[in-house]
């Protein structure tokens, strides 16, 4: 089949570019490599890519939407991976236009994309942001998510709301997920297992927010991409809704947490990169940082039911694997 996928010089959508090709699919990828983060990184997870005869990349803005359309025409996708945003809790707060123009307004491009040219599939990315304040974990898909306290984790819920609206209007098959804290090799910059690795081997201190009185739903990039691979082969249809529960909806609409389903507490985290680097780390103990949350922590069930996978890789191997690459990427020893 032929695919789009957007986000395509990300840590995610590179990841997955690389199975989609290897299983023998046509891949379209489309990136605006904004300076978020370094280009460069972006611009080496490509390079990776390069050599797949089956893969093409176009630099392209999601809020583009004469490209996006154009792309749409062209190309006319059987299905579409739609992992393209502006990333970054604490970004949003100085930053709210960014995430408007990619977040909102690119996501409504690819919308239009799909309901133009009769993509089968829609997987799309969303957030564990989304879950806000809640302090009922582990977070099921069912619980309430009206009360988001970043404007990132904000744009992701509008993404929920405008997938769903096009897939009861137009009977759009749509996958939304809700990823949790991702990371292993090709990782963001802007992410702790990252900045913790990189302060940690340059011995420098790490901030540690809240005391380390925080933990994470770490999922290893490998799990991640096994489960898109997966889900997005279950191609969601009206008469399979059970429209006896509280949630009624006509819609061949579908919405997942995709996690490890196993929170790890900062201690133990800092604890698995010492390990892996062999390097005691120099600890900077800081509050609450405005728009964290306390934990995150994904009910998974409905997920691992649907596709028969459950994630396999622990902290202490994934950062063991993210050092191993951290080291050769950037020539440490």
């Amino acid at each position: 089949m032929k695919y789009l996928v957007t986000g395509a010089a990300g840590f995610i959508g590179s990841s997955l570019a690389h199975k989609l090709c290897a299983i023998g699919h046509d891949v379209i990828g489309i990136d605006n490599i904004n300076s978020y983060y370094d280009p460069a990184l972006k611009f080496s997870r490509l390079e990776t890519l390069k050599p797949l005869r089956n893969f093409t990349f176009f630099k392209m803005d999601l809020s583009d939407n004469n490209a996006i359309a154009q792309i749409f025409h062209a190309h006319r996708f059987d299905r579409v991976i739609h992992l393209g945003a502006q990333a970054g809790v604490r970004y949003s707060i100085d930053n709210p236009h960014a995430y408007l123009d990619s977040n909102v307004n690119g996501h409504l491009n690819i919308l239009e994309g799909c309901r133009n040219n009769g993509v089968e599939h829609l997987v799309y990315a969303s957030s564990s942001s989304v879950y806000g304040t809640s302090n009922t974990t582990p977070y099921q898909t069912s619980s309430a998510v009206d009360h988001p306290i970043s404007l990132y984790a904000a744009t992701k819920r509008s993404n929920e709301l405008m997938a769903h609206t096009y897939s009861h209007l137009f009977s759009i098959p749509v996958t939304g997920l809700r990823f949790f804290t991702v990371y292993g090799p090709w990782g963001r910059p802007d992410m702790a297992p990252f900045k913790f690795t990189k302060s940690i081997m340059d011995g420098k201190e790490i901030e540690v927010y809240n005391n380390g009185n925080l933990s994470r739903d770490f999922t290893y990039i490998d799990d991640i991409v096994e489960s898109i691979l997966r889900i997005q082969d279950v191609v969601p249809v009206k008469d399979k809704f059970d429209m006896s529960g509280p949630d009624i909806s006509s819609a061949p609409y579908r919405i997942y947490n995709i996690g490890n389903g196993a929170p790890v507490s900062l201690t133990r985290f800092i604890e698995a990169i010492e390990s892996a680097t062999n390097i005691k780390a120099i600890k900077k103990f800081l509050p609450m940082q405005p728009g964290d949350v306390f934990t995150t922590h994904a009910d998974t069930s409905e997920l691992v039911k649907a596709i028969d996978y459950q994630p396999v890789v622990s902290i202490e191997e994934g950062m063991s694997r993210f050092v191993s690459w951290y080291s050769d990427y950037y020539g440490k020893q």
